[in-house]
């Protein structure tokens, strides 16, 4: 008779499963809560504990440590470790059905405790699941509820799971487990106040979806969550109407909700290809997404929209006026949900608040990746430092600041010219930053008169002062720090331009 080892946290279909394996002929050994649901149900179970011959001791945290387990699991099907079975009287296990204890769940609970989530931190599960999957010549490990149909499918078929089928259960219980390891590390980590850059990075992550392909069609992609994404996170985004998300719309929605998210009052981001085509700030909602959209119409179309707010009826009819790809919010009335669906592709993503909890931004190369902290930054009026003759009036310098949260989100070299709360002409990713100034003065066109300006970095030579002072802007917000800051503070002051320094960078490569 085959034995099965039955011990779930996830007890999603395994009455049926362990009856049918019943059928099968299998014995069922299982622990805890896993043998009372399956005793309930009428199945015969033989308890851990009259396998190992020794009782759960220390409130269940020893119970399958034991060599009549893992000696079960871990014999290989030769002469000779068959011939060692039984001579302890230890019999083969054929097949382990094993989740773990619901750590993710746990930590996810607002008023978890340490205590509480160490103890939801399993030892004896993915001890059996390592082994399992590693003696897979022999054994089948089964840590997802999915297999259970194709389990039994191929046993009534064949008498047996077939190798191929035990590799690929055996691949996914070391990726199972490893997932977990991932984020008992990353949660201890933040709860120990451990390094934000380790010696060792571990990242977990859980498919979420296959995508059609990646940002080009010859390309095969997915989409993951990590083991530490929180409410606020993309990743995290509920979908309630529209086509799947792709590869490309999911890195713009991302770059959409991580710009509208600096500020404070009702604002509204269009990105395209990850840049603000459109941000402004309004009233409401819909007078903030009429001004977004209206700052550069043109590339707005088919774009990624992103809203501060919940989304209300009135910004939702005006949102279906224009053909977009996905709109992004906290969440949606009832109201503007329905109207919104009359657009059937348009994706409908609501994320939550903000994340408040600090992440980190992974960047991979070949052979190794690059992690550094999320450019999270905020400037405040405190930390400007004039270095003109001429000093920037309060209005300005609330215009300069806005400038200055959208330059942070623009691809370098990046130029952000803005008037009253909107963006009016937008320079992103060319390799001199006079050309960037230049693709920004041309779209904004005669709007630049008293308008400002955002560099991302310093300027290098005076031409872009030049160019800003032909185009009619009054005042400049920038880092600072080059070679040549007195020869261009010298021609702000020549053509009566304000500027101040902020001390930072925010390039975005």
């Amino acid at each position: 008779m085959k034995r099965a080892l039955i011990s779930v946290s996830d007890k999603t279909g395994i009455v049926a499963f362990a009856q049918k394996l019943t059928k099968l002929g299998f014995e069922i050994v299982s622990t805890g809560g896993t043998a009372k649901a399956l005793q309930e149900a009428g199945v015969n179970v033989i308890g851990i504990s009259e396998v190992t011959g020794f009782p759960e001791i220390l409130e269940g945290r020893v119970k399958t440590l034991h060599p009549h387990i893992h000696g079960g699991i871990l014999a290989k099907n030769t002469p000779e470790h068959m011939a060692v079975l039984q001579e302890k009287h230890i019999t083969p296990i054929d097949l382990v059905v094993v989740n773990l204890y619901p750590f993710e769940a746990t930590i996810a609970k607002e008023d978890v405790t340490l205590a509480e989530a160490i103890e939801n931190i399993d030892i004896g599960g993915p001890s059996m699941v390592r082994s399992s999957a590693k003696n897979y010549e022999r054994v089948a490990v089964v840590v997802n509820p999915k297999w259970y149909e194709i389990i039994i499918s191929e046993l009534e078929t064949n008498g047996e799971i077939a190798l191929a089928t035990r590799q690929k259960l055996a691949l996914e219980a070391f990726e199972h487990t490893a997932q977990y390891d991932a984020m008992i590390s990353n949660y201890l980590n933040k709860v120990f106040e451990g390094e934000m850059f380790p010696d060792e990075m571990v990242f977990g992550g859980k498919k979420i979806q296959e995508l059609r392909y990646g940002e080009n069609p010859h390309q095969k992609a997915s989409f993951y969550r990590t083991s530490t994404a929180t409410s606020g996170t993309v990743a995290n985004a509920k979908q309630l109407n529209g086509k799947e998300l792709s590869y490309n719309n999911i890195v713009d929605v991302d770059a959409a909700w991580q710009l509208v998210c600096e500020f404070e009052d009702p604002a509204a981001v269009i990105v395209k290809h990850t840049n603000p085509c459109g941000t402004a700030l309004g009233s409401t909602l819909a007078e903030a997404y009429r001004r977004a959209l209206a700052a550069d119409p043109v590339s707005a179309y088919g774009g990624i929209i992103a809203l501060n707010r919940v989304v209300d009826e009135e910004t939702a009819k005006l949102v279906i006026e224009t053909f977009m790809e996905a709109v992004i919010a906290p969440d949606f009335s009832a109201e503007a949900v329905e109207v919104l669906k009359t657009k059937k592709n348009l994706r409908i993503l609501a994320v939550g608040e903000k994340a408040k909890e600090k992440d980190v931004w992974l960047e991979k190369v070949s052979g190794g990746f690059l992690v550094q902290e999320l450019d999270e930054h905020q400037q405040t009026k405190a930390d400007l430092k004039v270095v003109t003759e001429k000093i920037p009036t309060e209005s300005e310098i609330k215009e300069l600041l806005f400038a200055w949260h959208v330059v942070k989100h623009v691809k370098s070299n990046a130029i952000v010219v803005t008037k009253d709360q909107q963006t009016i002409g937008i320079g992103a990713g060319q390799m001199n930053r006079v050309g960037s100034a230049g693709i920004a003065f041309e779209q904004a066109g005669e709007k630049t008169k008293g308008a400002v300006l955002a560099s991302d970095a310093f300027f290098p030579f005076r031409d872009s002062i030049d160019a800003a002072h032909q185009a009619g802007i009054s005042a400049i917000i920038q880092p600072g720090g080059s070679v040549r800051d007195e020869e261009v503070i010298a021609a702000c002051n020549e053509h009566g331009i304000a500027m101040v320094f902020t001390g930072i960078r925010h390039f975005k490569h």
